[in-house]
């Protein structure tokens, strides 16, 4: 840490001590989880050098937009559009809740039995250890889930905080119809913000850069794939998560490159692990930085993630290219609406096309068993696991449930579950 990094931060009014606990924990974990992986691509280094500065570049640079006369807008959820943000001239900024770090701090407004994302989101800001929150002049939430939109309220009394509303369904007129207001709200309270107008060419803009942004991370998922798998699954997820909150130009160049080592890997059959190790899919939950336990575990224990199911995986990528075509700013809007509205979470009901995409995606990745990952009371996926244990089983794919939170506390546990599971799958 240096000098100057811990003036910014004690500009931001962050709680050094807590912060510097933080960063004692921080790179231990990553470097027992990523940096003792063999065989991993050199394009990787990019990764590591982000995640290692976590507290570093990036803070560096949301500063100095805002010393420019910029806004950071904050959020962290798929339903808020990061076209519609950007094209506000405003800084866009994903944040993290993969920590029991700040429980404490979280329990003394928050029951202690609820989701730990829900309770690492509000914790962070509770205890003023996350730079990236404390930049932020707004926070944009949504209504994917009761505890999220509730927890909402509290934080409103720590940071600004804008709730747009998600309908319940998904593929009704008057879902598209209701989101596609919502996000004209929206487009007038980022305006207000910043004081910028939102112009077609602004949305033009922004639609053609987070396109790009999506269209290379699909490029790196279908990579995986092939037999043996280039990238190994702890790589892909870290890829994904720091999609949320680099700088999206810098970013999709940095994963081109990525990409294009793993297709010269791809060519010459090289992969990370043997062709014969079990390739698992990881469906359910979002796993947020640092939440890399599931993952390590199952890599550790023989086996490769080839794709997960997940806003961390295919869900950020399932909307494809939106259309730009339109030259309106309602037009562009309603675009954006209908596209966003296509990523399949399990708030929506009814959720069928969820329950498809894990079919479709355990023949297209060859999966030899899907591990549906849920985070304590998030009632959503745990009950939305049975009709996809149902309909795996019709094509002879197992599966394995697991729900857990963010302590270390169960991962013996775990470890025999999935090395059981793996035993199984050999058979």
């Amino acid at each position: 840490m240096t000098t100057d990094y811990r003036k910014m931060w004690e500009d931001l009014d962050i709680s050094m001590k807590k912060h510097d606990q933080l960063l004692a924990v921080l790179p231990l974990v990553y470097q027992d989880v990523y940096l003792t992986q063999k065989n991993r691509p050199q394009a990787m280094e990019y990764y590591d050098f982000v995640i290692s500065g976590v507290h570093g570049i990036r803070i560096k640079e949301l500063l100095e937009a805002k010393e420019g006369g910029k806004k950071v807008v904050a959020y962290f959820c798929l339903y808020v559009p990061e076209e519609l943000v950007i094209a506000s001239n405003a800084v866009l900024v994903g944040l993290c809740g993969g920590s029991n770090f700040v429980d404490q701090e979280a329990e003394e407004v928050l029951p202690r039995n609820i989701c730990p994302l829900i309770k690492a989101s509000y914790g962070f800001k509770a205890a003023r250890i996350c730079p990236y929150f404390q930049a932020a002049d707004i926070c944009v939430g949504e209504t994917t889930c009761d505890g999220k939109k509730k927890m909402y309220e509290l934080l409103n009394e720590l940071c600004p905080v804008y709730t747009v509303e998600v309908p319940q369904k998904s593929d009704t007129e008057q879902a598209k119809e209701l989101f596609y207001k919502e996000l004209k709200i929206l487009k007038s309270k980022l305006e207000e913000l910043t004081g910028h107008k939102i112009t077609v060419e602004d949305l033009k803009k922004s639609i053609k850069m987070v396109n790009a942004k999506r269209a290379i991370l699909d490029m790196l998922i279908k990579t995986r794939k092939a037999s043996p798998s280039p990238i190994s699954g702890k790589d892909s997820l870290l890829v994904s998560q720091i999609a949320f909150y680099d700088d999206p130009q810098r970013f999709t160049q940095k994963t081109t490159e990525l990409v294009k080592e793993l297709e010269e890997r791809i060519k010459k059959g090289e992969g990370v692990v043997d062709a014969n190790a079990p390739r698992i899919m990881v469906s359910g939950c979002p796993m947020a930085v640092p939440n890399w336990k599931l993952h390590h575990i199952v890599e550790s224990s023989g086996a490769i993630i080839v794709v997960e199911e997940s806003c961390v995986g295919t869900r950020y990528t399932s909307m494809g290219q939106i259309d730009s075509s339109a030259n309106t700013v309602d037009g562009l809007l309603k675009s954006i609406a209908e596209a966003y509205l296509s990523i399949h979470c399990s708030c929506f009901t009814p959720n069928t096309e969820r329950v498809e995409d894990n079919v479709r995606l355990a023949k297209e990745f060859k999966v030899d068993g899907v591990i549906h990952y849920t985070l304590q009371t998030c009632h959503g996926y745990n009950i939305e696991a049975a009709k996809i244990e149902k309909v795996l089983k019709e094509i002879n794919v197992p599966m394995l449930k697991i729900e857990t939170d963010y302590s270390n506390e169960d991962a013996g546990q775990l470890t025999t579950r999935v090395q059981a599971f793996l035993e199984m799958l050999k058979k």
